[in-house]
């Protein structure tokens, strides 16, 4: 029962800031995703650039909508890249409802950009002759055929699907609370997270493993896990680098070489993993 009335409580105290934040992912989706799609479609061999910014966005759609693109040849490698490694999902959010965690948001958004930017850059202008021509992308096709917007109900309002979208992430949230509440008072809360310290340099790899599961329960539970204190801030950098939420998915959907997209997804996990072996070698 305490462990219920703790997750319950905990999960509470984030819906005002939750709602809020989803308020203005709705706003900026509605409004601004045209102009949003435009950017990164014209970005050229620079577009890593609006990629690295834009992917920063707490919404997953534009993982999705960069995968879509790279599969019609619109956008390069590196622009597609430097989004998913930008795409937080759902962690801005859940770090957003705790203000004590401001700062470390910041920190995570600014790590994020630079390692978008730097990847972007390696694969679209220092390394690209040396990638072969097929993964390369950003050759043909046309922005207008590819239909990125995510389709909301007739009549949905932006308070109504922000609402919704609250529910949805605080039942999330809610339940990996509870199941890392039973976790630690099943194994005990010692034993759980020096299960997770033990990993030592292997923790970063880990996390970023579980950062490739397409979906945003992994933003979730690598959020929760850090603001726990079971894992490191270099491992929550290390699975949010490498989540591009369902972008893989959509990848995988779009693109139609298979050795292309496991290419990327071990790049993707690759890169993650070593920012956060970095960060934690920095002692962050």
């Amino acid at each position: 029962m305490d462990v219920l009335l703790d997750a319950l409580i905990d999960s509470l105290k984030m819906l005002p800031f939750l709602f809020a934040a989803y308020l203005m992912i709705e706003y900026i989706e509605r409004r601004q995703g045209e102009r949003i799609e435009a950017a990164l479609a014209g970005g050229g061999h620079w577009g890593f650039v609006p990629g690295a910014l834009l992917g920063c966005v707490p919404q997953c759609g534009f993982s999705a909508m960069a995968a879509n693109f790279y599969g019609s040849r619109v956008v390069t490698l590196g622009t597609l890249m430097a989004v998913f490694l930008a795409t937080s999902d759902e962690a801005v959010p859940l770090l957003l409802a705790v203000p004590e965690q401001w700062p470390r948001l910041a920190a995570l958004l600014g790590i994020k950009v630079v390692l978008a930017l730097a990847a972007g850059f390696c694969l679209d202008i220092a390394l690209r002759r040396f990638l072969p021509e097929g993964v390369r992308g950003g050759y043909t096709g046309h922005a207008g055929e590819v239909d990125c917007h995510e389709q909301h109900e007739a009549q949905q309002g932006i308070l109504r699907a922000a609402l919704a979208h609250t529910l949805n992430i605080f039942l999330w949230v809610f339940g990996f609370s509870l199941a890392i509440g039973f976790v630690m008072e099943w194994v005990g809360a010692e034993a759980f997270t020096g299960f997770l310290a033990a990993m030592g340099p292997l923790q970063p790899v880990f996390a970023a493993l579980i950062g490739l599961t397409p979906n945003c329960a992994a933003s979730i539970l690598l959020t929760q896990l850090y603001l726990s204190g079971s894992i490191t801030f270099s491992s929550a950098v290390a699975g949010l680098a490498s989540g591009a939420g369902v972008g893989l998915v959509v990848l995988f959907k779009a693109n139609p070489s298979v050795k292309q997209n496991l290419f990327i997804t071990g790049l993707l996990w690759a890169i993650g993993a070593a920012a956060g072996l970095l960060l934690q070698l920095l002692g962050l």
